[in-house]
């Protein structure tokens, strides 16, 4: 069968290529920038007419539908990637005479009412109001190698200190991408039934302290106190994460806050799903194997270690600066200056060039990370720390050390430097 799956190049579109290229189907990757022979280029953002699709249609069996975004951007929103796009696709597929689509949706999209629920719920309906044999998957929260969502909740539960979010009574029940995968593949045998609407979860409910817990437990840390948010203040800090290019937003808050569980009352759909899979699901404690706990814990370390670093040496530049230009004594630090041979004019200027160049370090060190800023960072404090020994040489026995303390910061550039591609992803 040949399958067109749009959204290929993503976390769920790629485990489903796998998994129908395993089961001998000719596979067309729906991608934005092809990469391989076969590619087919695709754009939910401007193709929005089922005009669009049909060339691309040509001989196509079936479609599985698996793009989506968690945060919208100038460039992609829900609206045009989640309802429009997918309406005109899936519109395109019935003049085409495609036999069977695949929707994958979200767990919530039924009833939920936050963008994202109702742009996935909007792209649900357009595909069952048309005439095909249609099946769409609503998932849970879909955890795997590669995941965004599953890197951020085990880099919570790696931490020293976990911080977990005051959520309540929220109820959380994670699907491994390797079932969501196969419930897909298996969506698309001809002996499946079409035209129905399957929730589809992992096998344990659990509270999102319990999630973090599992997690940690099956990348092999030990247990950790656990400190909890309150509410109001991950409002705010959703609010200040939608300007960040963080997954925290108040979109991503307020589905967190809703859970991410089948209702008890939603027997129907587990056995369908297990009939589907012809096994159950898999349960948390089984989403990482015992040969990939060191590459989850390691990506998990790896992936606040960085921003760790980041923030504290902005710290250290930014707080340099302001005591430099306003709260360590002028006369003191023109004394300093005078013994480097800078006197007058010369002396503010470097004064107070140096307090203006630290800001702009620490900024960078914020918003512009990159392996040039942290070579140049170096360069600085190794010709300040010159400059400093030579002609100022007691500082390097004070009790204080404030040039050995050089030593750690560029160690902390070595590392930044040496991990600018971060491999957590």
């Amino acid at each position: 069968m040949k399958v067109l799956v749009c959204g290929a190049s993503g976390f769920i579109g790629r485990a489903i290529c796998v998994r129908l290229a395993a089961a001998g189907h000719e596979v067309l990757r729906g991608v934005r920038h092809p990469e391989r022979a076969g590619d087919v280029a695709i754009d939910y953002c401007t193709e929005l007419q089922p005009s669009d699709w049909l060339a691309r249609l040509r001989g196509v069996d079936a479609v599985v539908n698996a793009v989506g975004i968690i945060r919208e951007s100038r460039e992609a929103s829900f609206e045009a990637l989640h309802a429009r796009a997918p309406a005109a696709l899936f519109a395109a597929c019935a003049e085409a005479g495609v036999r069977r689509v695949v929707q994958i949706s979200a767990l919530g999209a039924d009833g939920g009412n936050a963008v994202y629920f109702t742009s996935k719920r909007a792209a649900d309906e357009a595909l069952m109001a048309l005439p095909l044999e249609w099946i769409i998957l609503r998932p849970s929260l879909v955890f795997g190698p590669g995941g965004g969502s599953a890197a951020m909740f085990c880099r919570a539960a790696s931490l020293p200190v976990i911080a977990a979010p005051s959520l309540g009574k929220a109820r959380f029940q994670p699907i491994h991408i390797n079932d969501l995968a196969e419930a897909a593949a298996a969506c698309l045998e001809p002996a499946t039934p079409a035209r129905r609407v399957l929730d589809i979860a992992g096998r344990d409910v659990v509270s999102y302290d319990g999630m973090l817990a599992a997690y940690r437990s099956a990348m092999d840390i030990p247990l950790a106190p656990m400190l909890h948010i309150p509410a109001a203040i991950m409002a705010c800090a959703a609010w200040a994460g939608q300007f960040c290019g963080t997954l925290l937003t108040p979109e991503t808050w307020r589905m967190l806050r809703a859970g991410s569980a089948l209702p008890e009352s939603c027997t129907a759909s587990v056995a369908a799903v297990r009939t589907l899979l012809g096994h159950a699901p898999r349960g948390i404690a089984d989403f990482i194997a015992p040969a990939e706990r060191e590459l989850f814990r390691l990506r998990a370390l790896a992936g606040w270690r960085s921003a760790l670093l980041r923030w504290t040496l902005a710290a250290v530049w930014l707080a340099t600066a302001i005591v430099s230009a306003f709260i360590y004594p002028r006369a003191d630090s023109l004394a300093l200056l005078a013994r480097v041979g800078l006197e007058g004019v010369p002396a503010f200027a470097a004064l107070y060039g140096a307090a203006a160049l630290d800001t702009l370090l620490g900024i960078a060190c914020i918003v512009r990370p990159r392996r040039m800023l942290w070579l140049a960072e170096g360069v600085l404090i190794l010709g300040y720390s010159a400059v400093i020994a030579a002609c100022l040489p007691e500082y390097l026995w004070h009790p204080f050390g404030p040039l050995l303390k050089n030593l750690p910061i560029l160690a902390i550039l070595f590392i930044l430097s040496a991990e600018e591609k971060t491999w957590t992803t």
